[in-house]
């Protein structure tokens, strides 16, 4: 799989950089969680990383003022499994090199997406990335296994906690699995297992071979 940059026009239409945030205390905060013993973990609020210096500047410039949570995802992982979004952007930075996996909503035919729509964008240590509300993503891949990844995620706040618990009024709201979360899981993933709607259809993209 061809693995591009976010720096190259691939990436236009599903983010962006942002510039200008000092994110140094961030990541040192970041470094001082240790990495699961195995797989990835996800924690949507932190107190440790809301704490940094960086949190004001992204709640109040990125977010334009809104309440945000600053948590992270990190571990080790190669594979796609599944696919997300939220009616929002999702900025992340990582303390190391990271890959997202991303398609778009758009692409999305009768609850099903093709894999082979999925793109490999590798985001550079320390760069804050935004990934618009249009853009499906889920947990990064590591490039080195050895040092896993740890990548920040800031979300408005209340994001992928319990959901509502409205009864559905359309196909939609059937994917619901977190608040302001919408999941379209891969037949082989632990995710469908536990009955989340089954809406990726071809291979579960591994990219173990490619990094």
């Amino acid at each position: 799989m061809k693995i591009y940059s976010i720096y190259d026009p691939e990436f236009k239409p599903y983010g962006k950089v942002l510039e200008g945030y000092d994110v140094t205390c961030l990541l040192k905060a970041m470094e001082a969680i240790p990495l699961p013993q195995e797989g990835t973990a996800y924690e949507p609020s932190i107190p440790a990383l809301e704490a940094t210096c960086t949190y004001g500047q992204l709640q109040n410039n990125a977010y334009g003022g809104m309440p945000v949570q600053l948590g992270m995802c990190w571990g080790r992982n190669t594979r796609l499994n599944c696919l997300e979004y939220h009616r929002d952007s999702e900025v992340n930075v990582g303390t190391g090199d990271f890959i997202l996996l991303l398609a778009r909503q758009e692409e999305i035919a009768d609850g099903v997406l093709d894999t082979a729509k999925v793109k490999a964008f590798r985001v550079p240590a320390g760069v804050l990335v935004e990934v618009y509300a249009t853009t499906l993503h889920y947990a990064p891949c590591h490039v080195d296994e050895r040092e896993g990844f740890r990548a920040a995620v800031v979300l408005p706040r209340g994001t992928n906690t319990t959901p509502p618990g409205a009864a559905p009024l359309n196909e939609e709201d059937k994917w619901l699995t977190a608040r302001n979360k919408w999941l379209l899981a891969h037949p082989e993933s632990a995710e469908a297992a536990q009955g989340a709607h089954v809406g990726l259809a071809g291979k579960n993209i591994d990219i173990s071979n490619d990094i």
